[in-house]
């Protein structure tokens, strides 16, 4: 199935914000929106964008609205989520695009977002593992990259330190992935993702080593790694002190190693400072050699009418 990417932004298209999730520091929204403004975006502020209801910026039944109206709406052209934490699962299953299919638009955001991520590419529609409010505030060079994705310029990752678990190779495919925790929680669900043929990409925060090795043997008993067209392996950030003498590159290096694929570390996507985007379900063309490695988006997916 050919994957639907929404209409590239203009100057003029609204971005709305919502909170899916947990709750977000409002100056960090009111530091988006005036990001927005700046790039020539009309920003529309939800009513979950500053909220706080416990570890939630609503209740379930608030959040699920509230992404459902900015799904809805014809006249958006891009969803920009607050921030990950926890959430999404919760309200997942009770999205309908029905109305969305009539109007597609971009859904920005990572971490707990990826389980958004895979219910928009089980129904055909690309979408962006990307930036959030966080750091269209303070990080410029994240909030750069995905300003240039959003506008359809050409999308090129460069990585030149080149890791000793990388393995040479090349390998043109979609893409597909994220936090490596929510693809692990979706395992088993309608939510896990078909990644045979595909680019598996990878990232995580303040997971236990054990854990990652845990998630990681997931995946391979299950068949994923086995499948797989590529990997690429983003940031594994604030992994707990006493774990740090093992490094989550080689849990991940020996999870793959029975298998032949192009495998490339360091490419800078999560929750570090700066966070490439993806576009998750387009196809890409990952380069792996001695110097190091290249993702680039490659072909121009279906692309939907306004």
């Amino acid at each position: 199935m050919d994957i639907i990417k929404p209409q590239y932004l203009k100057k003029g298209d609204k971005v709305a914000i919502v909170s899916p999730a947990g709750p977000v520091d409002p100056e960090l929204i009111d530091g988006a929106v005036a990001r927005l403004h700046k790039w020539g975006f009309v920003p529309q502020v939800g009513f979950t964008a500053k909220g706080k209801v416990g570890r939630f910026s609503a209740t379930d039944e608030d959040r699920l609205a509230d992404l459902q109206q900015a799904m809805d709406d014809p006249t958006v052209s891009a969803i920009l989520c607050g921030r990950g934490g926890y959430g999404c699962l919760r309200i997942v299953d009770k999205l309908n695009f029905d109305a969305f299919a009539k109007h597609p638009k971009w859904l920005i955001g990572f971490s707990d977002v990826t389980a958004l991520h895979a219910l928009f590419q089980q129904n055909g529609y690309a979408s962006v593992h990307g930036a959030m409010a966080r750091a269209l505030f303070a990080n410029s060079d994240s909030a750069k990259a995905l300003c240039n994705l959003l506008k359809g310029k050409d999308m090129k990752c460069e990585v030149t330190e080149a890791s000793p678990y990388n393995r040479s190779g090349e390998a043109s495919a979609p893409i597909s992935g994220g936090n490596l925790s929510l693809l692990y929680a979706m395992r088993g669900t309608p939510l896990d993702v078909d990644m045979r043929g595909k680019i598996l990409f990878i990232e995580d925060l303040c997971e236990r080593m054990y854990h990652i090795d845990r998630m990681m043997n997931n995946l391979r008993l299950g068949g994923v790694l086995k499948n797989l067209a590529g990997l690429v392996v983003g940031c594994f950030s604030d992994i707990p002190e006493d774990d740090t003498l093992i490094a989550a590159e080689k849990v991940i290096k020996d999870a793959v190693a029975e298998y032949d694929y192009p495998v490339l570390f360091g490419v800078p996507v999560g929750h570090e400072g700066f966070n490439w985007p993806i576009v998750e379900g387009a196809v890409y063309k990952m380069t792996v050699d001695e110097k190091g490695g290249t993702l680039e988006l490659v072909k121009e997916s279906k692309r939907c009418k306004k």
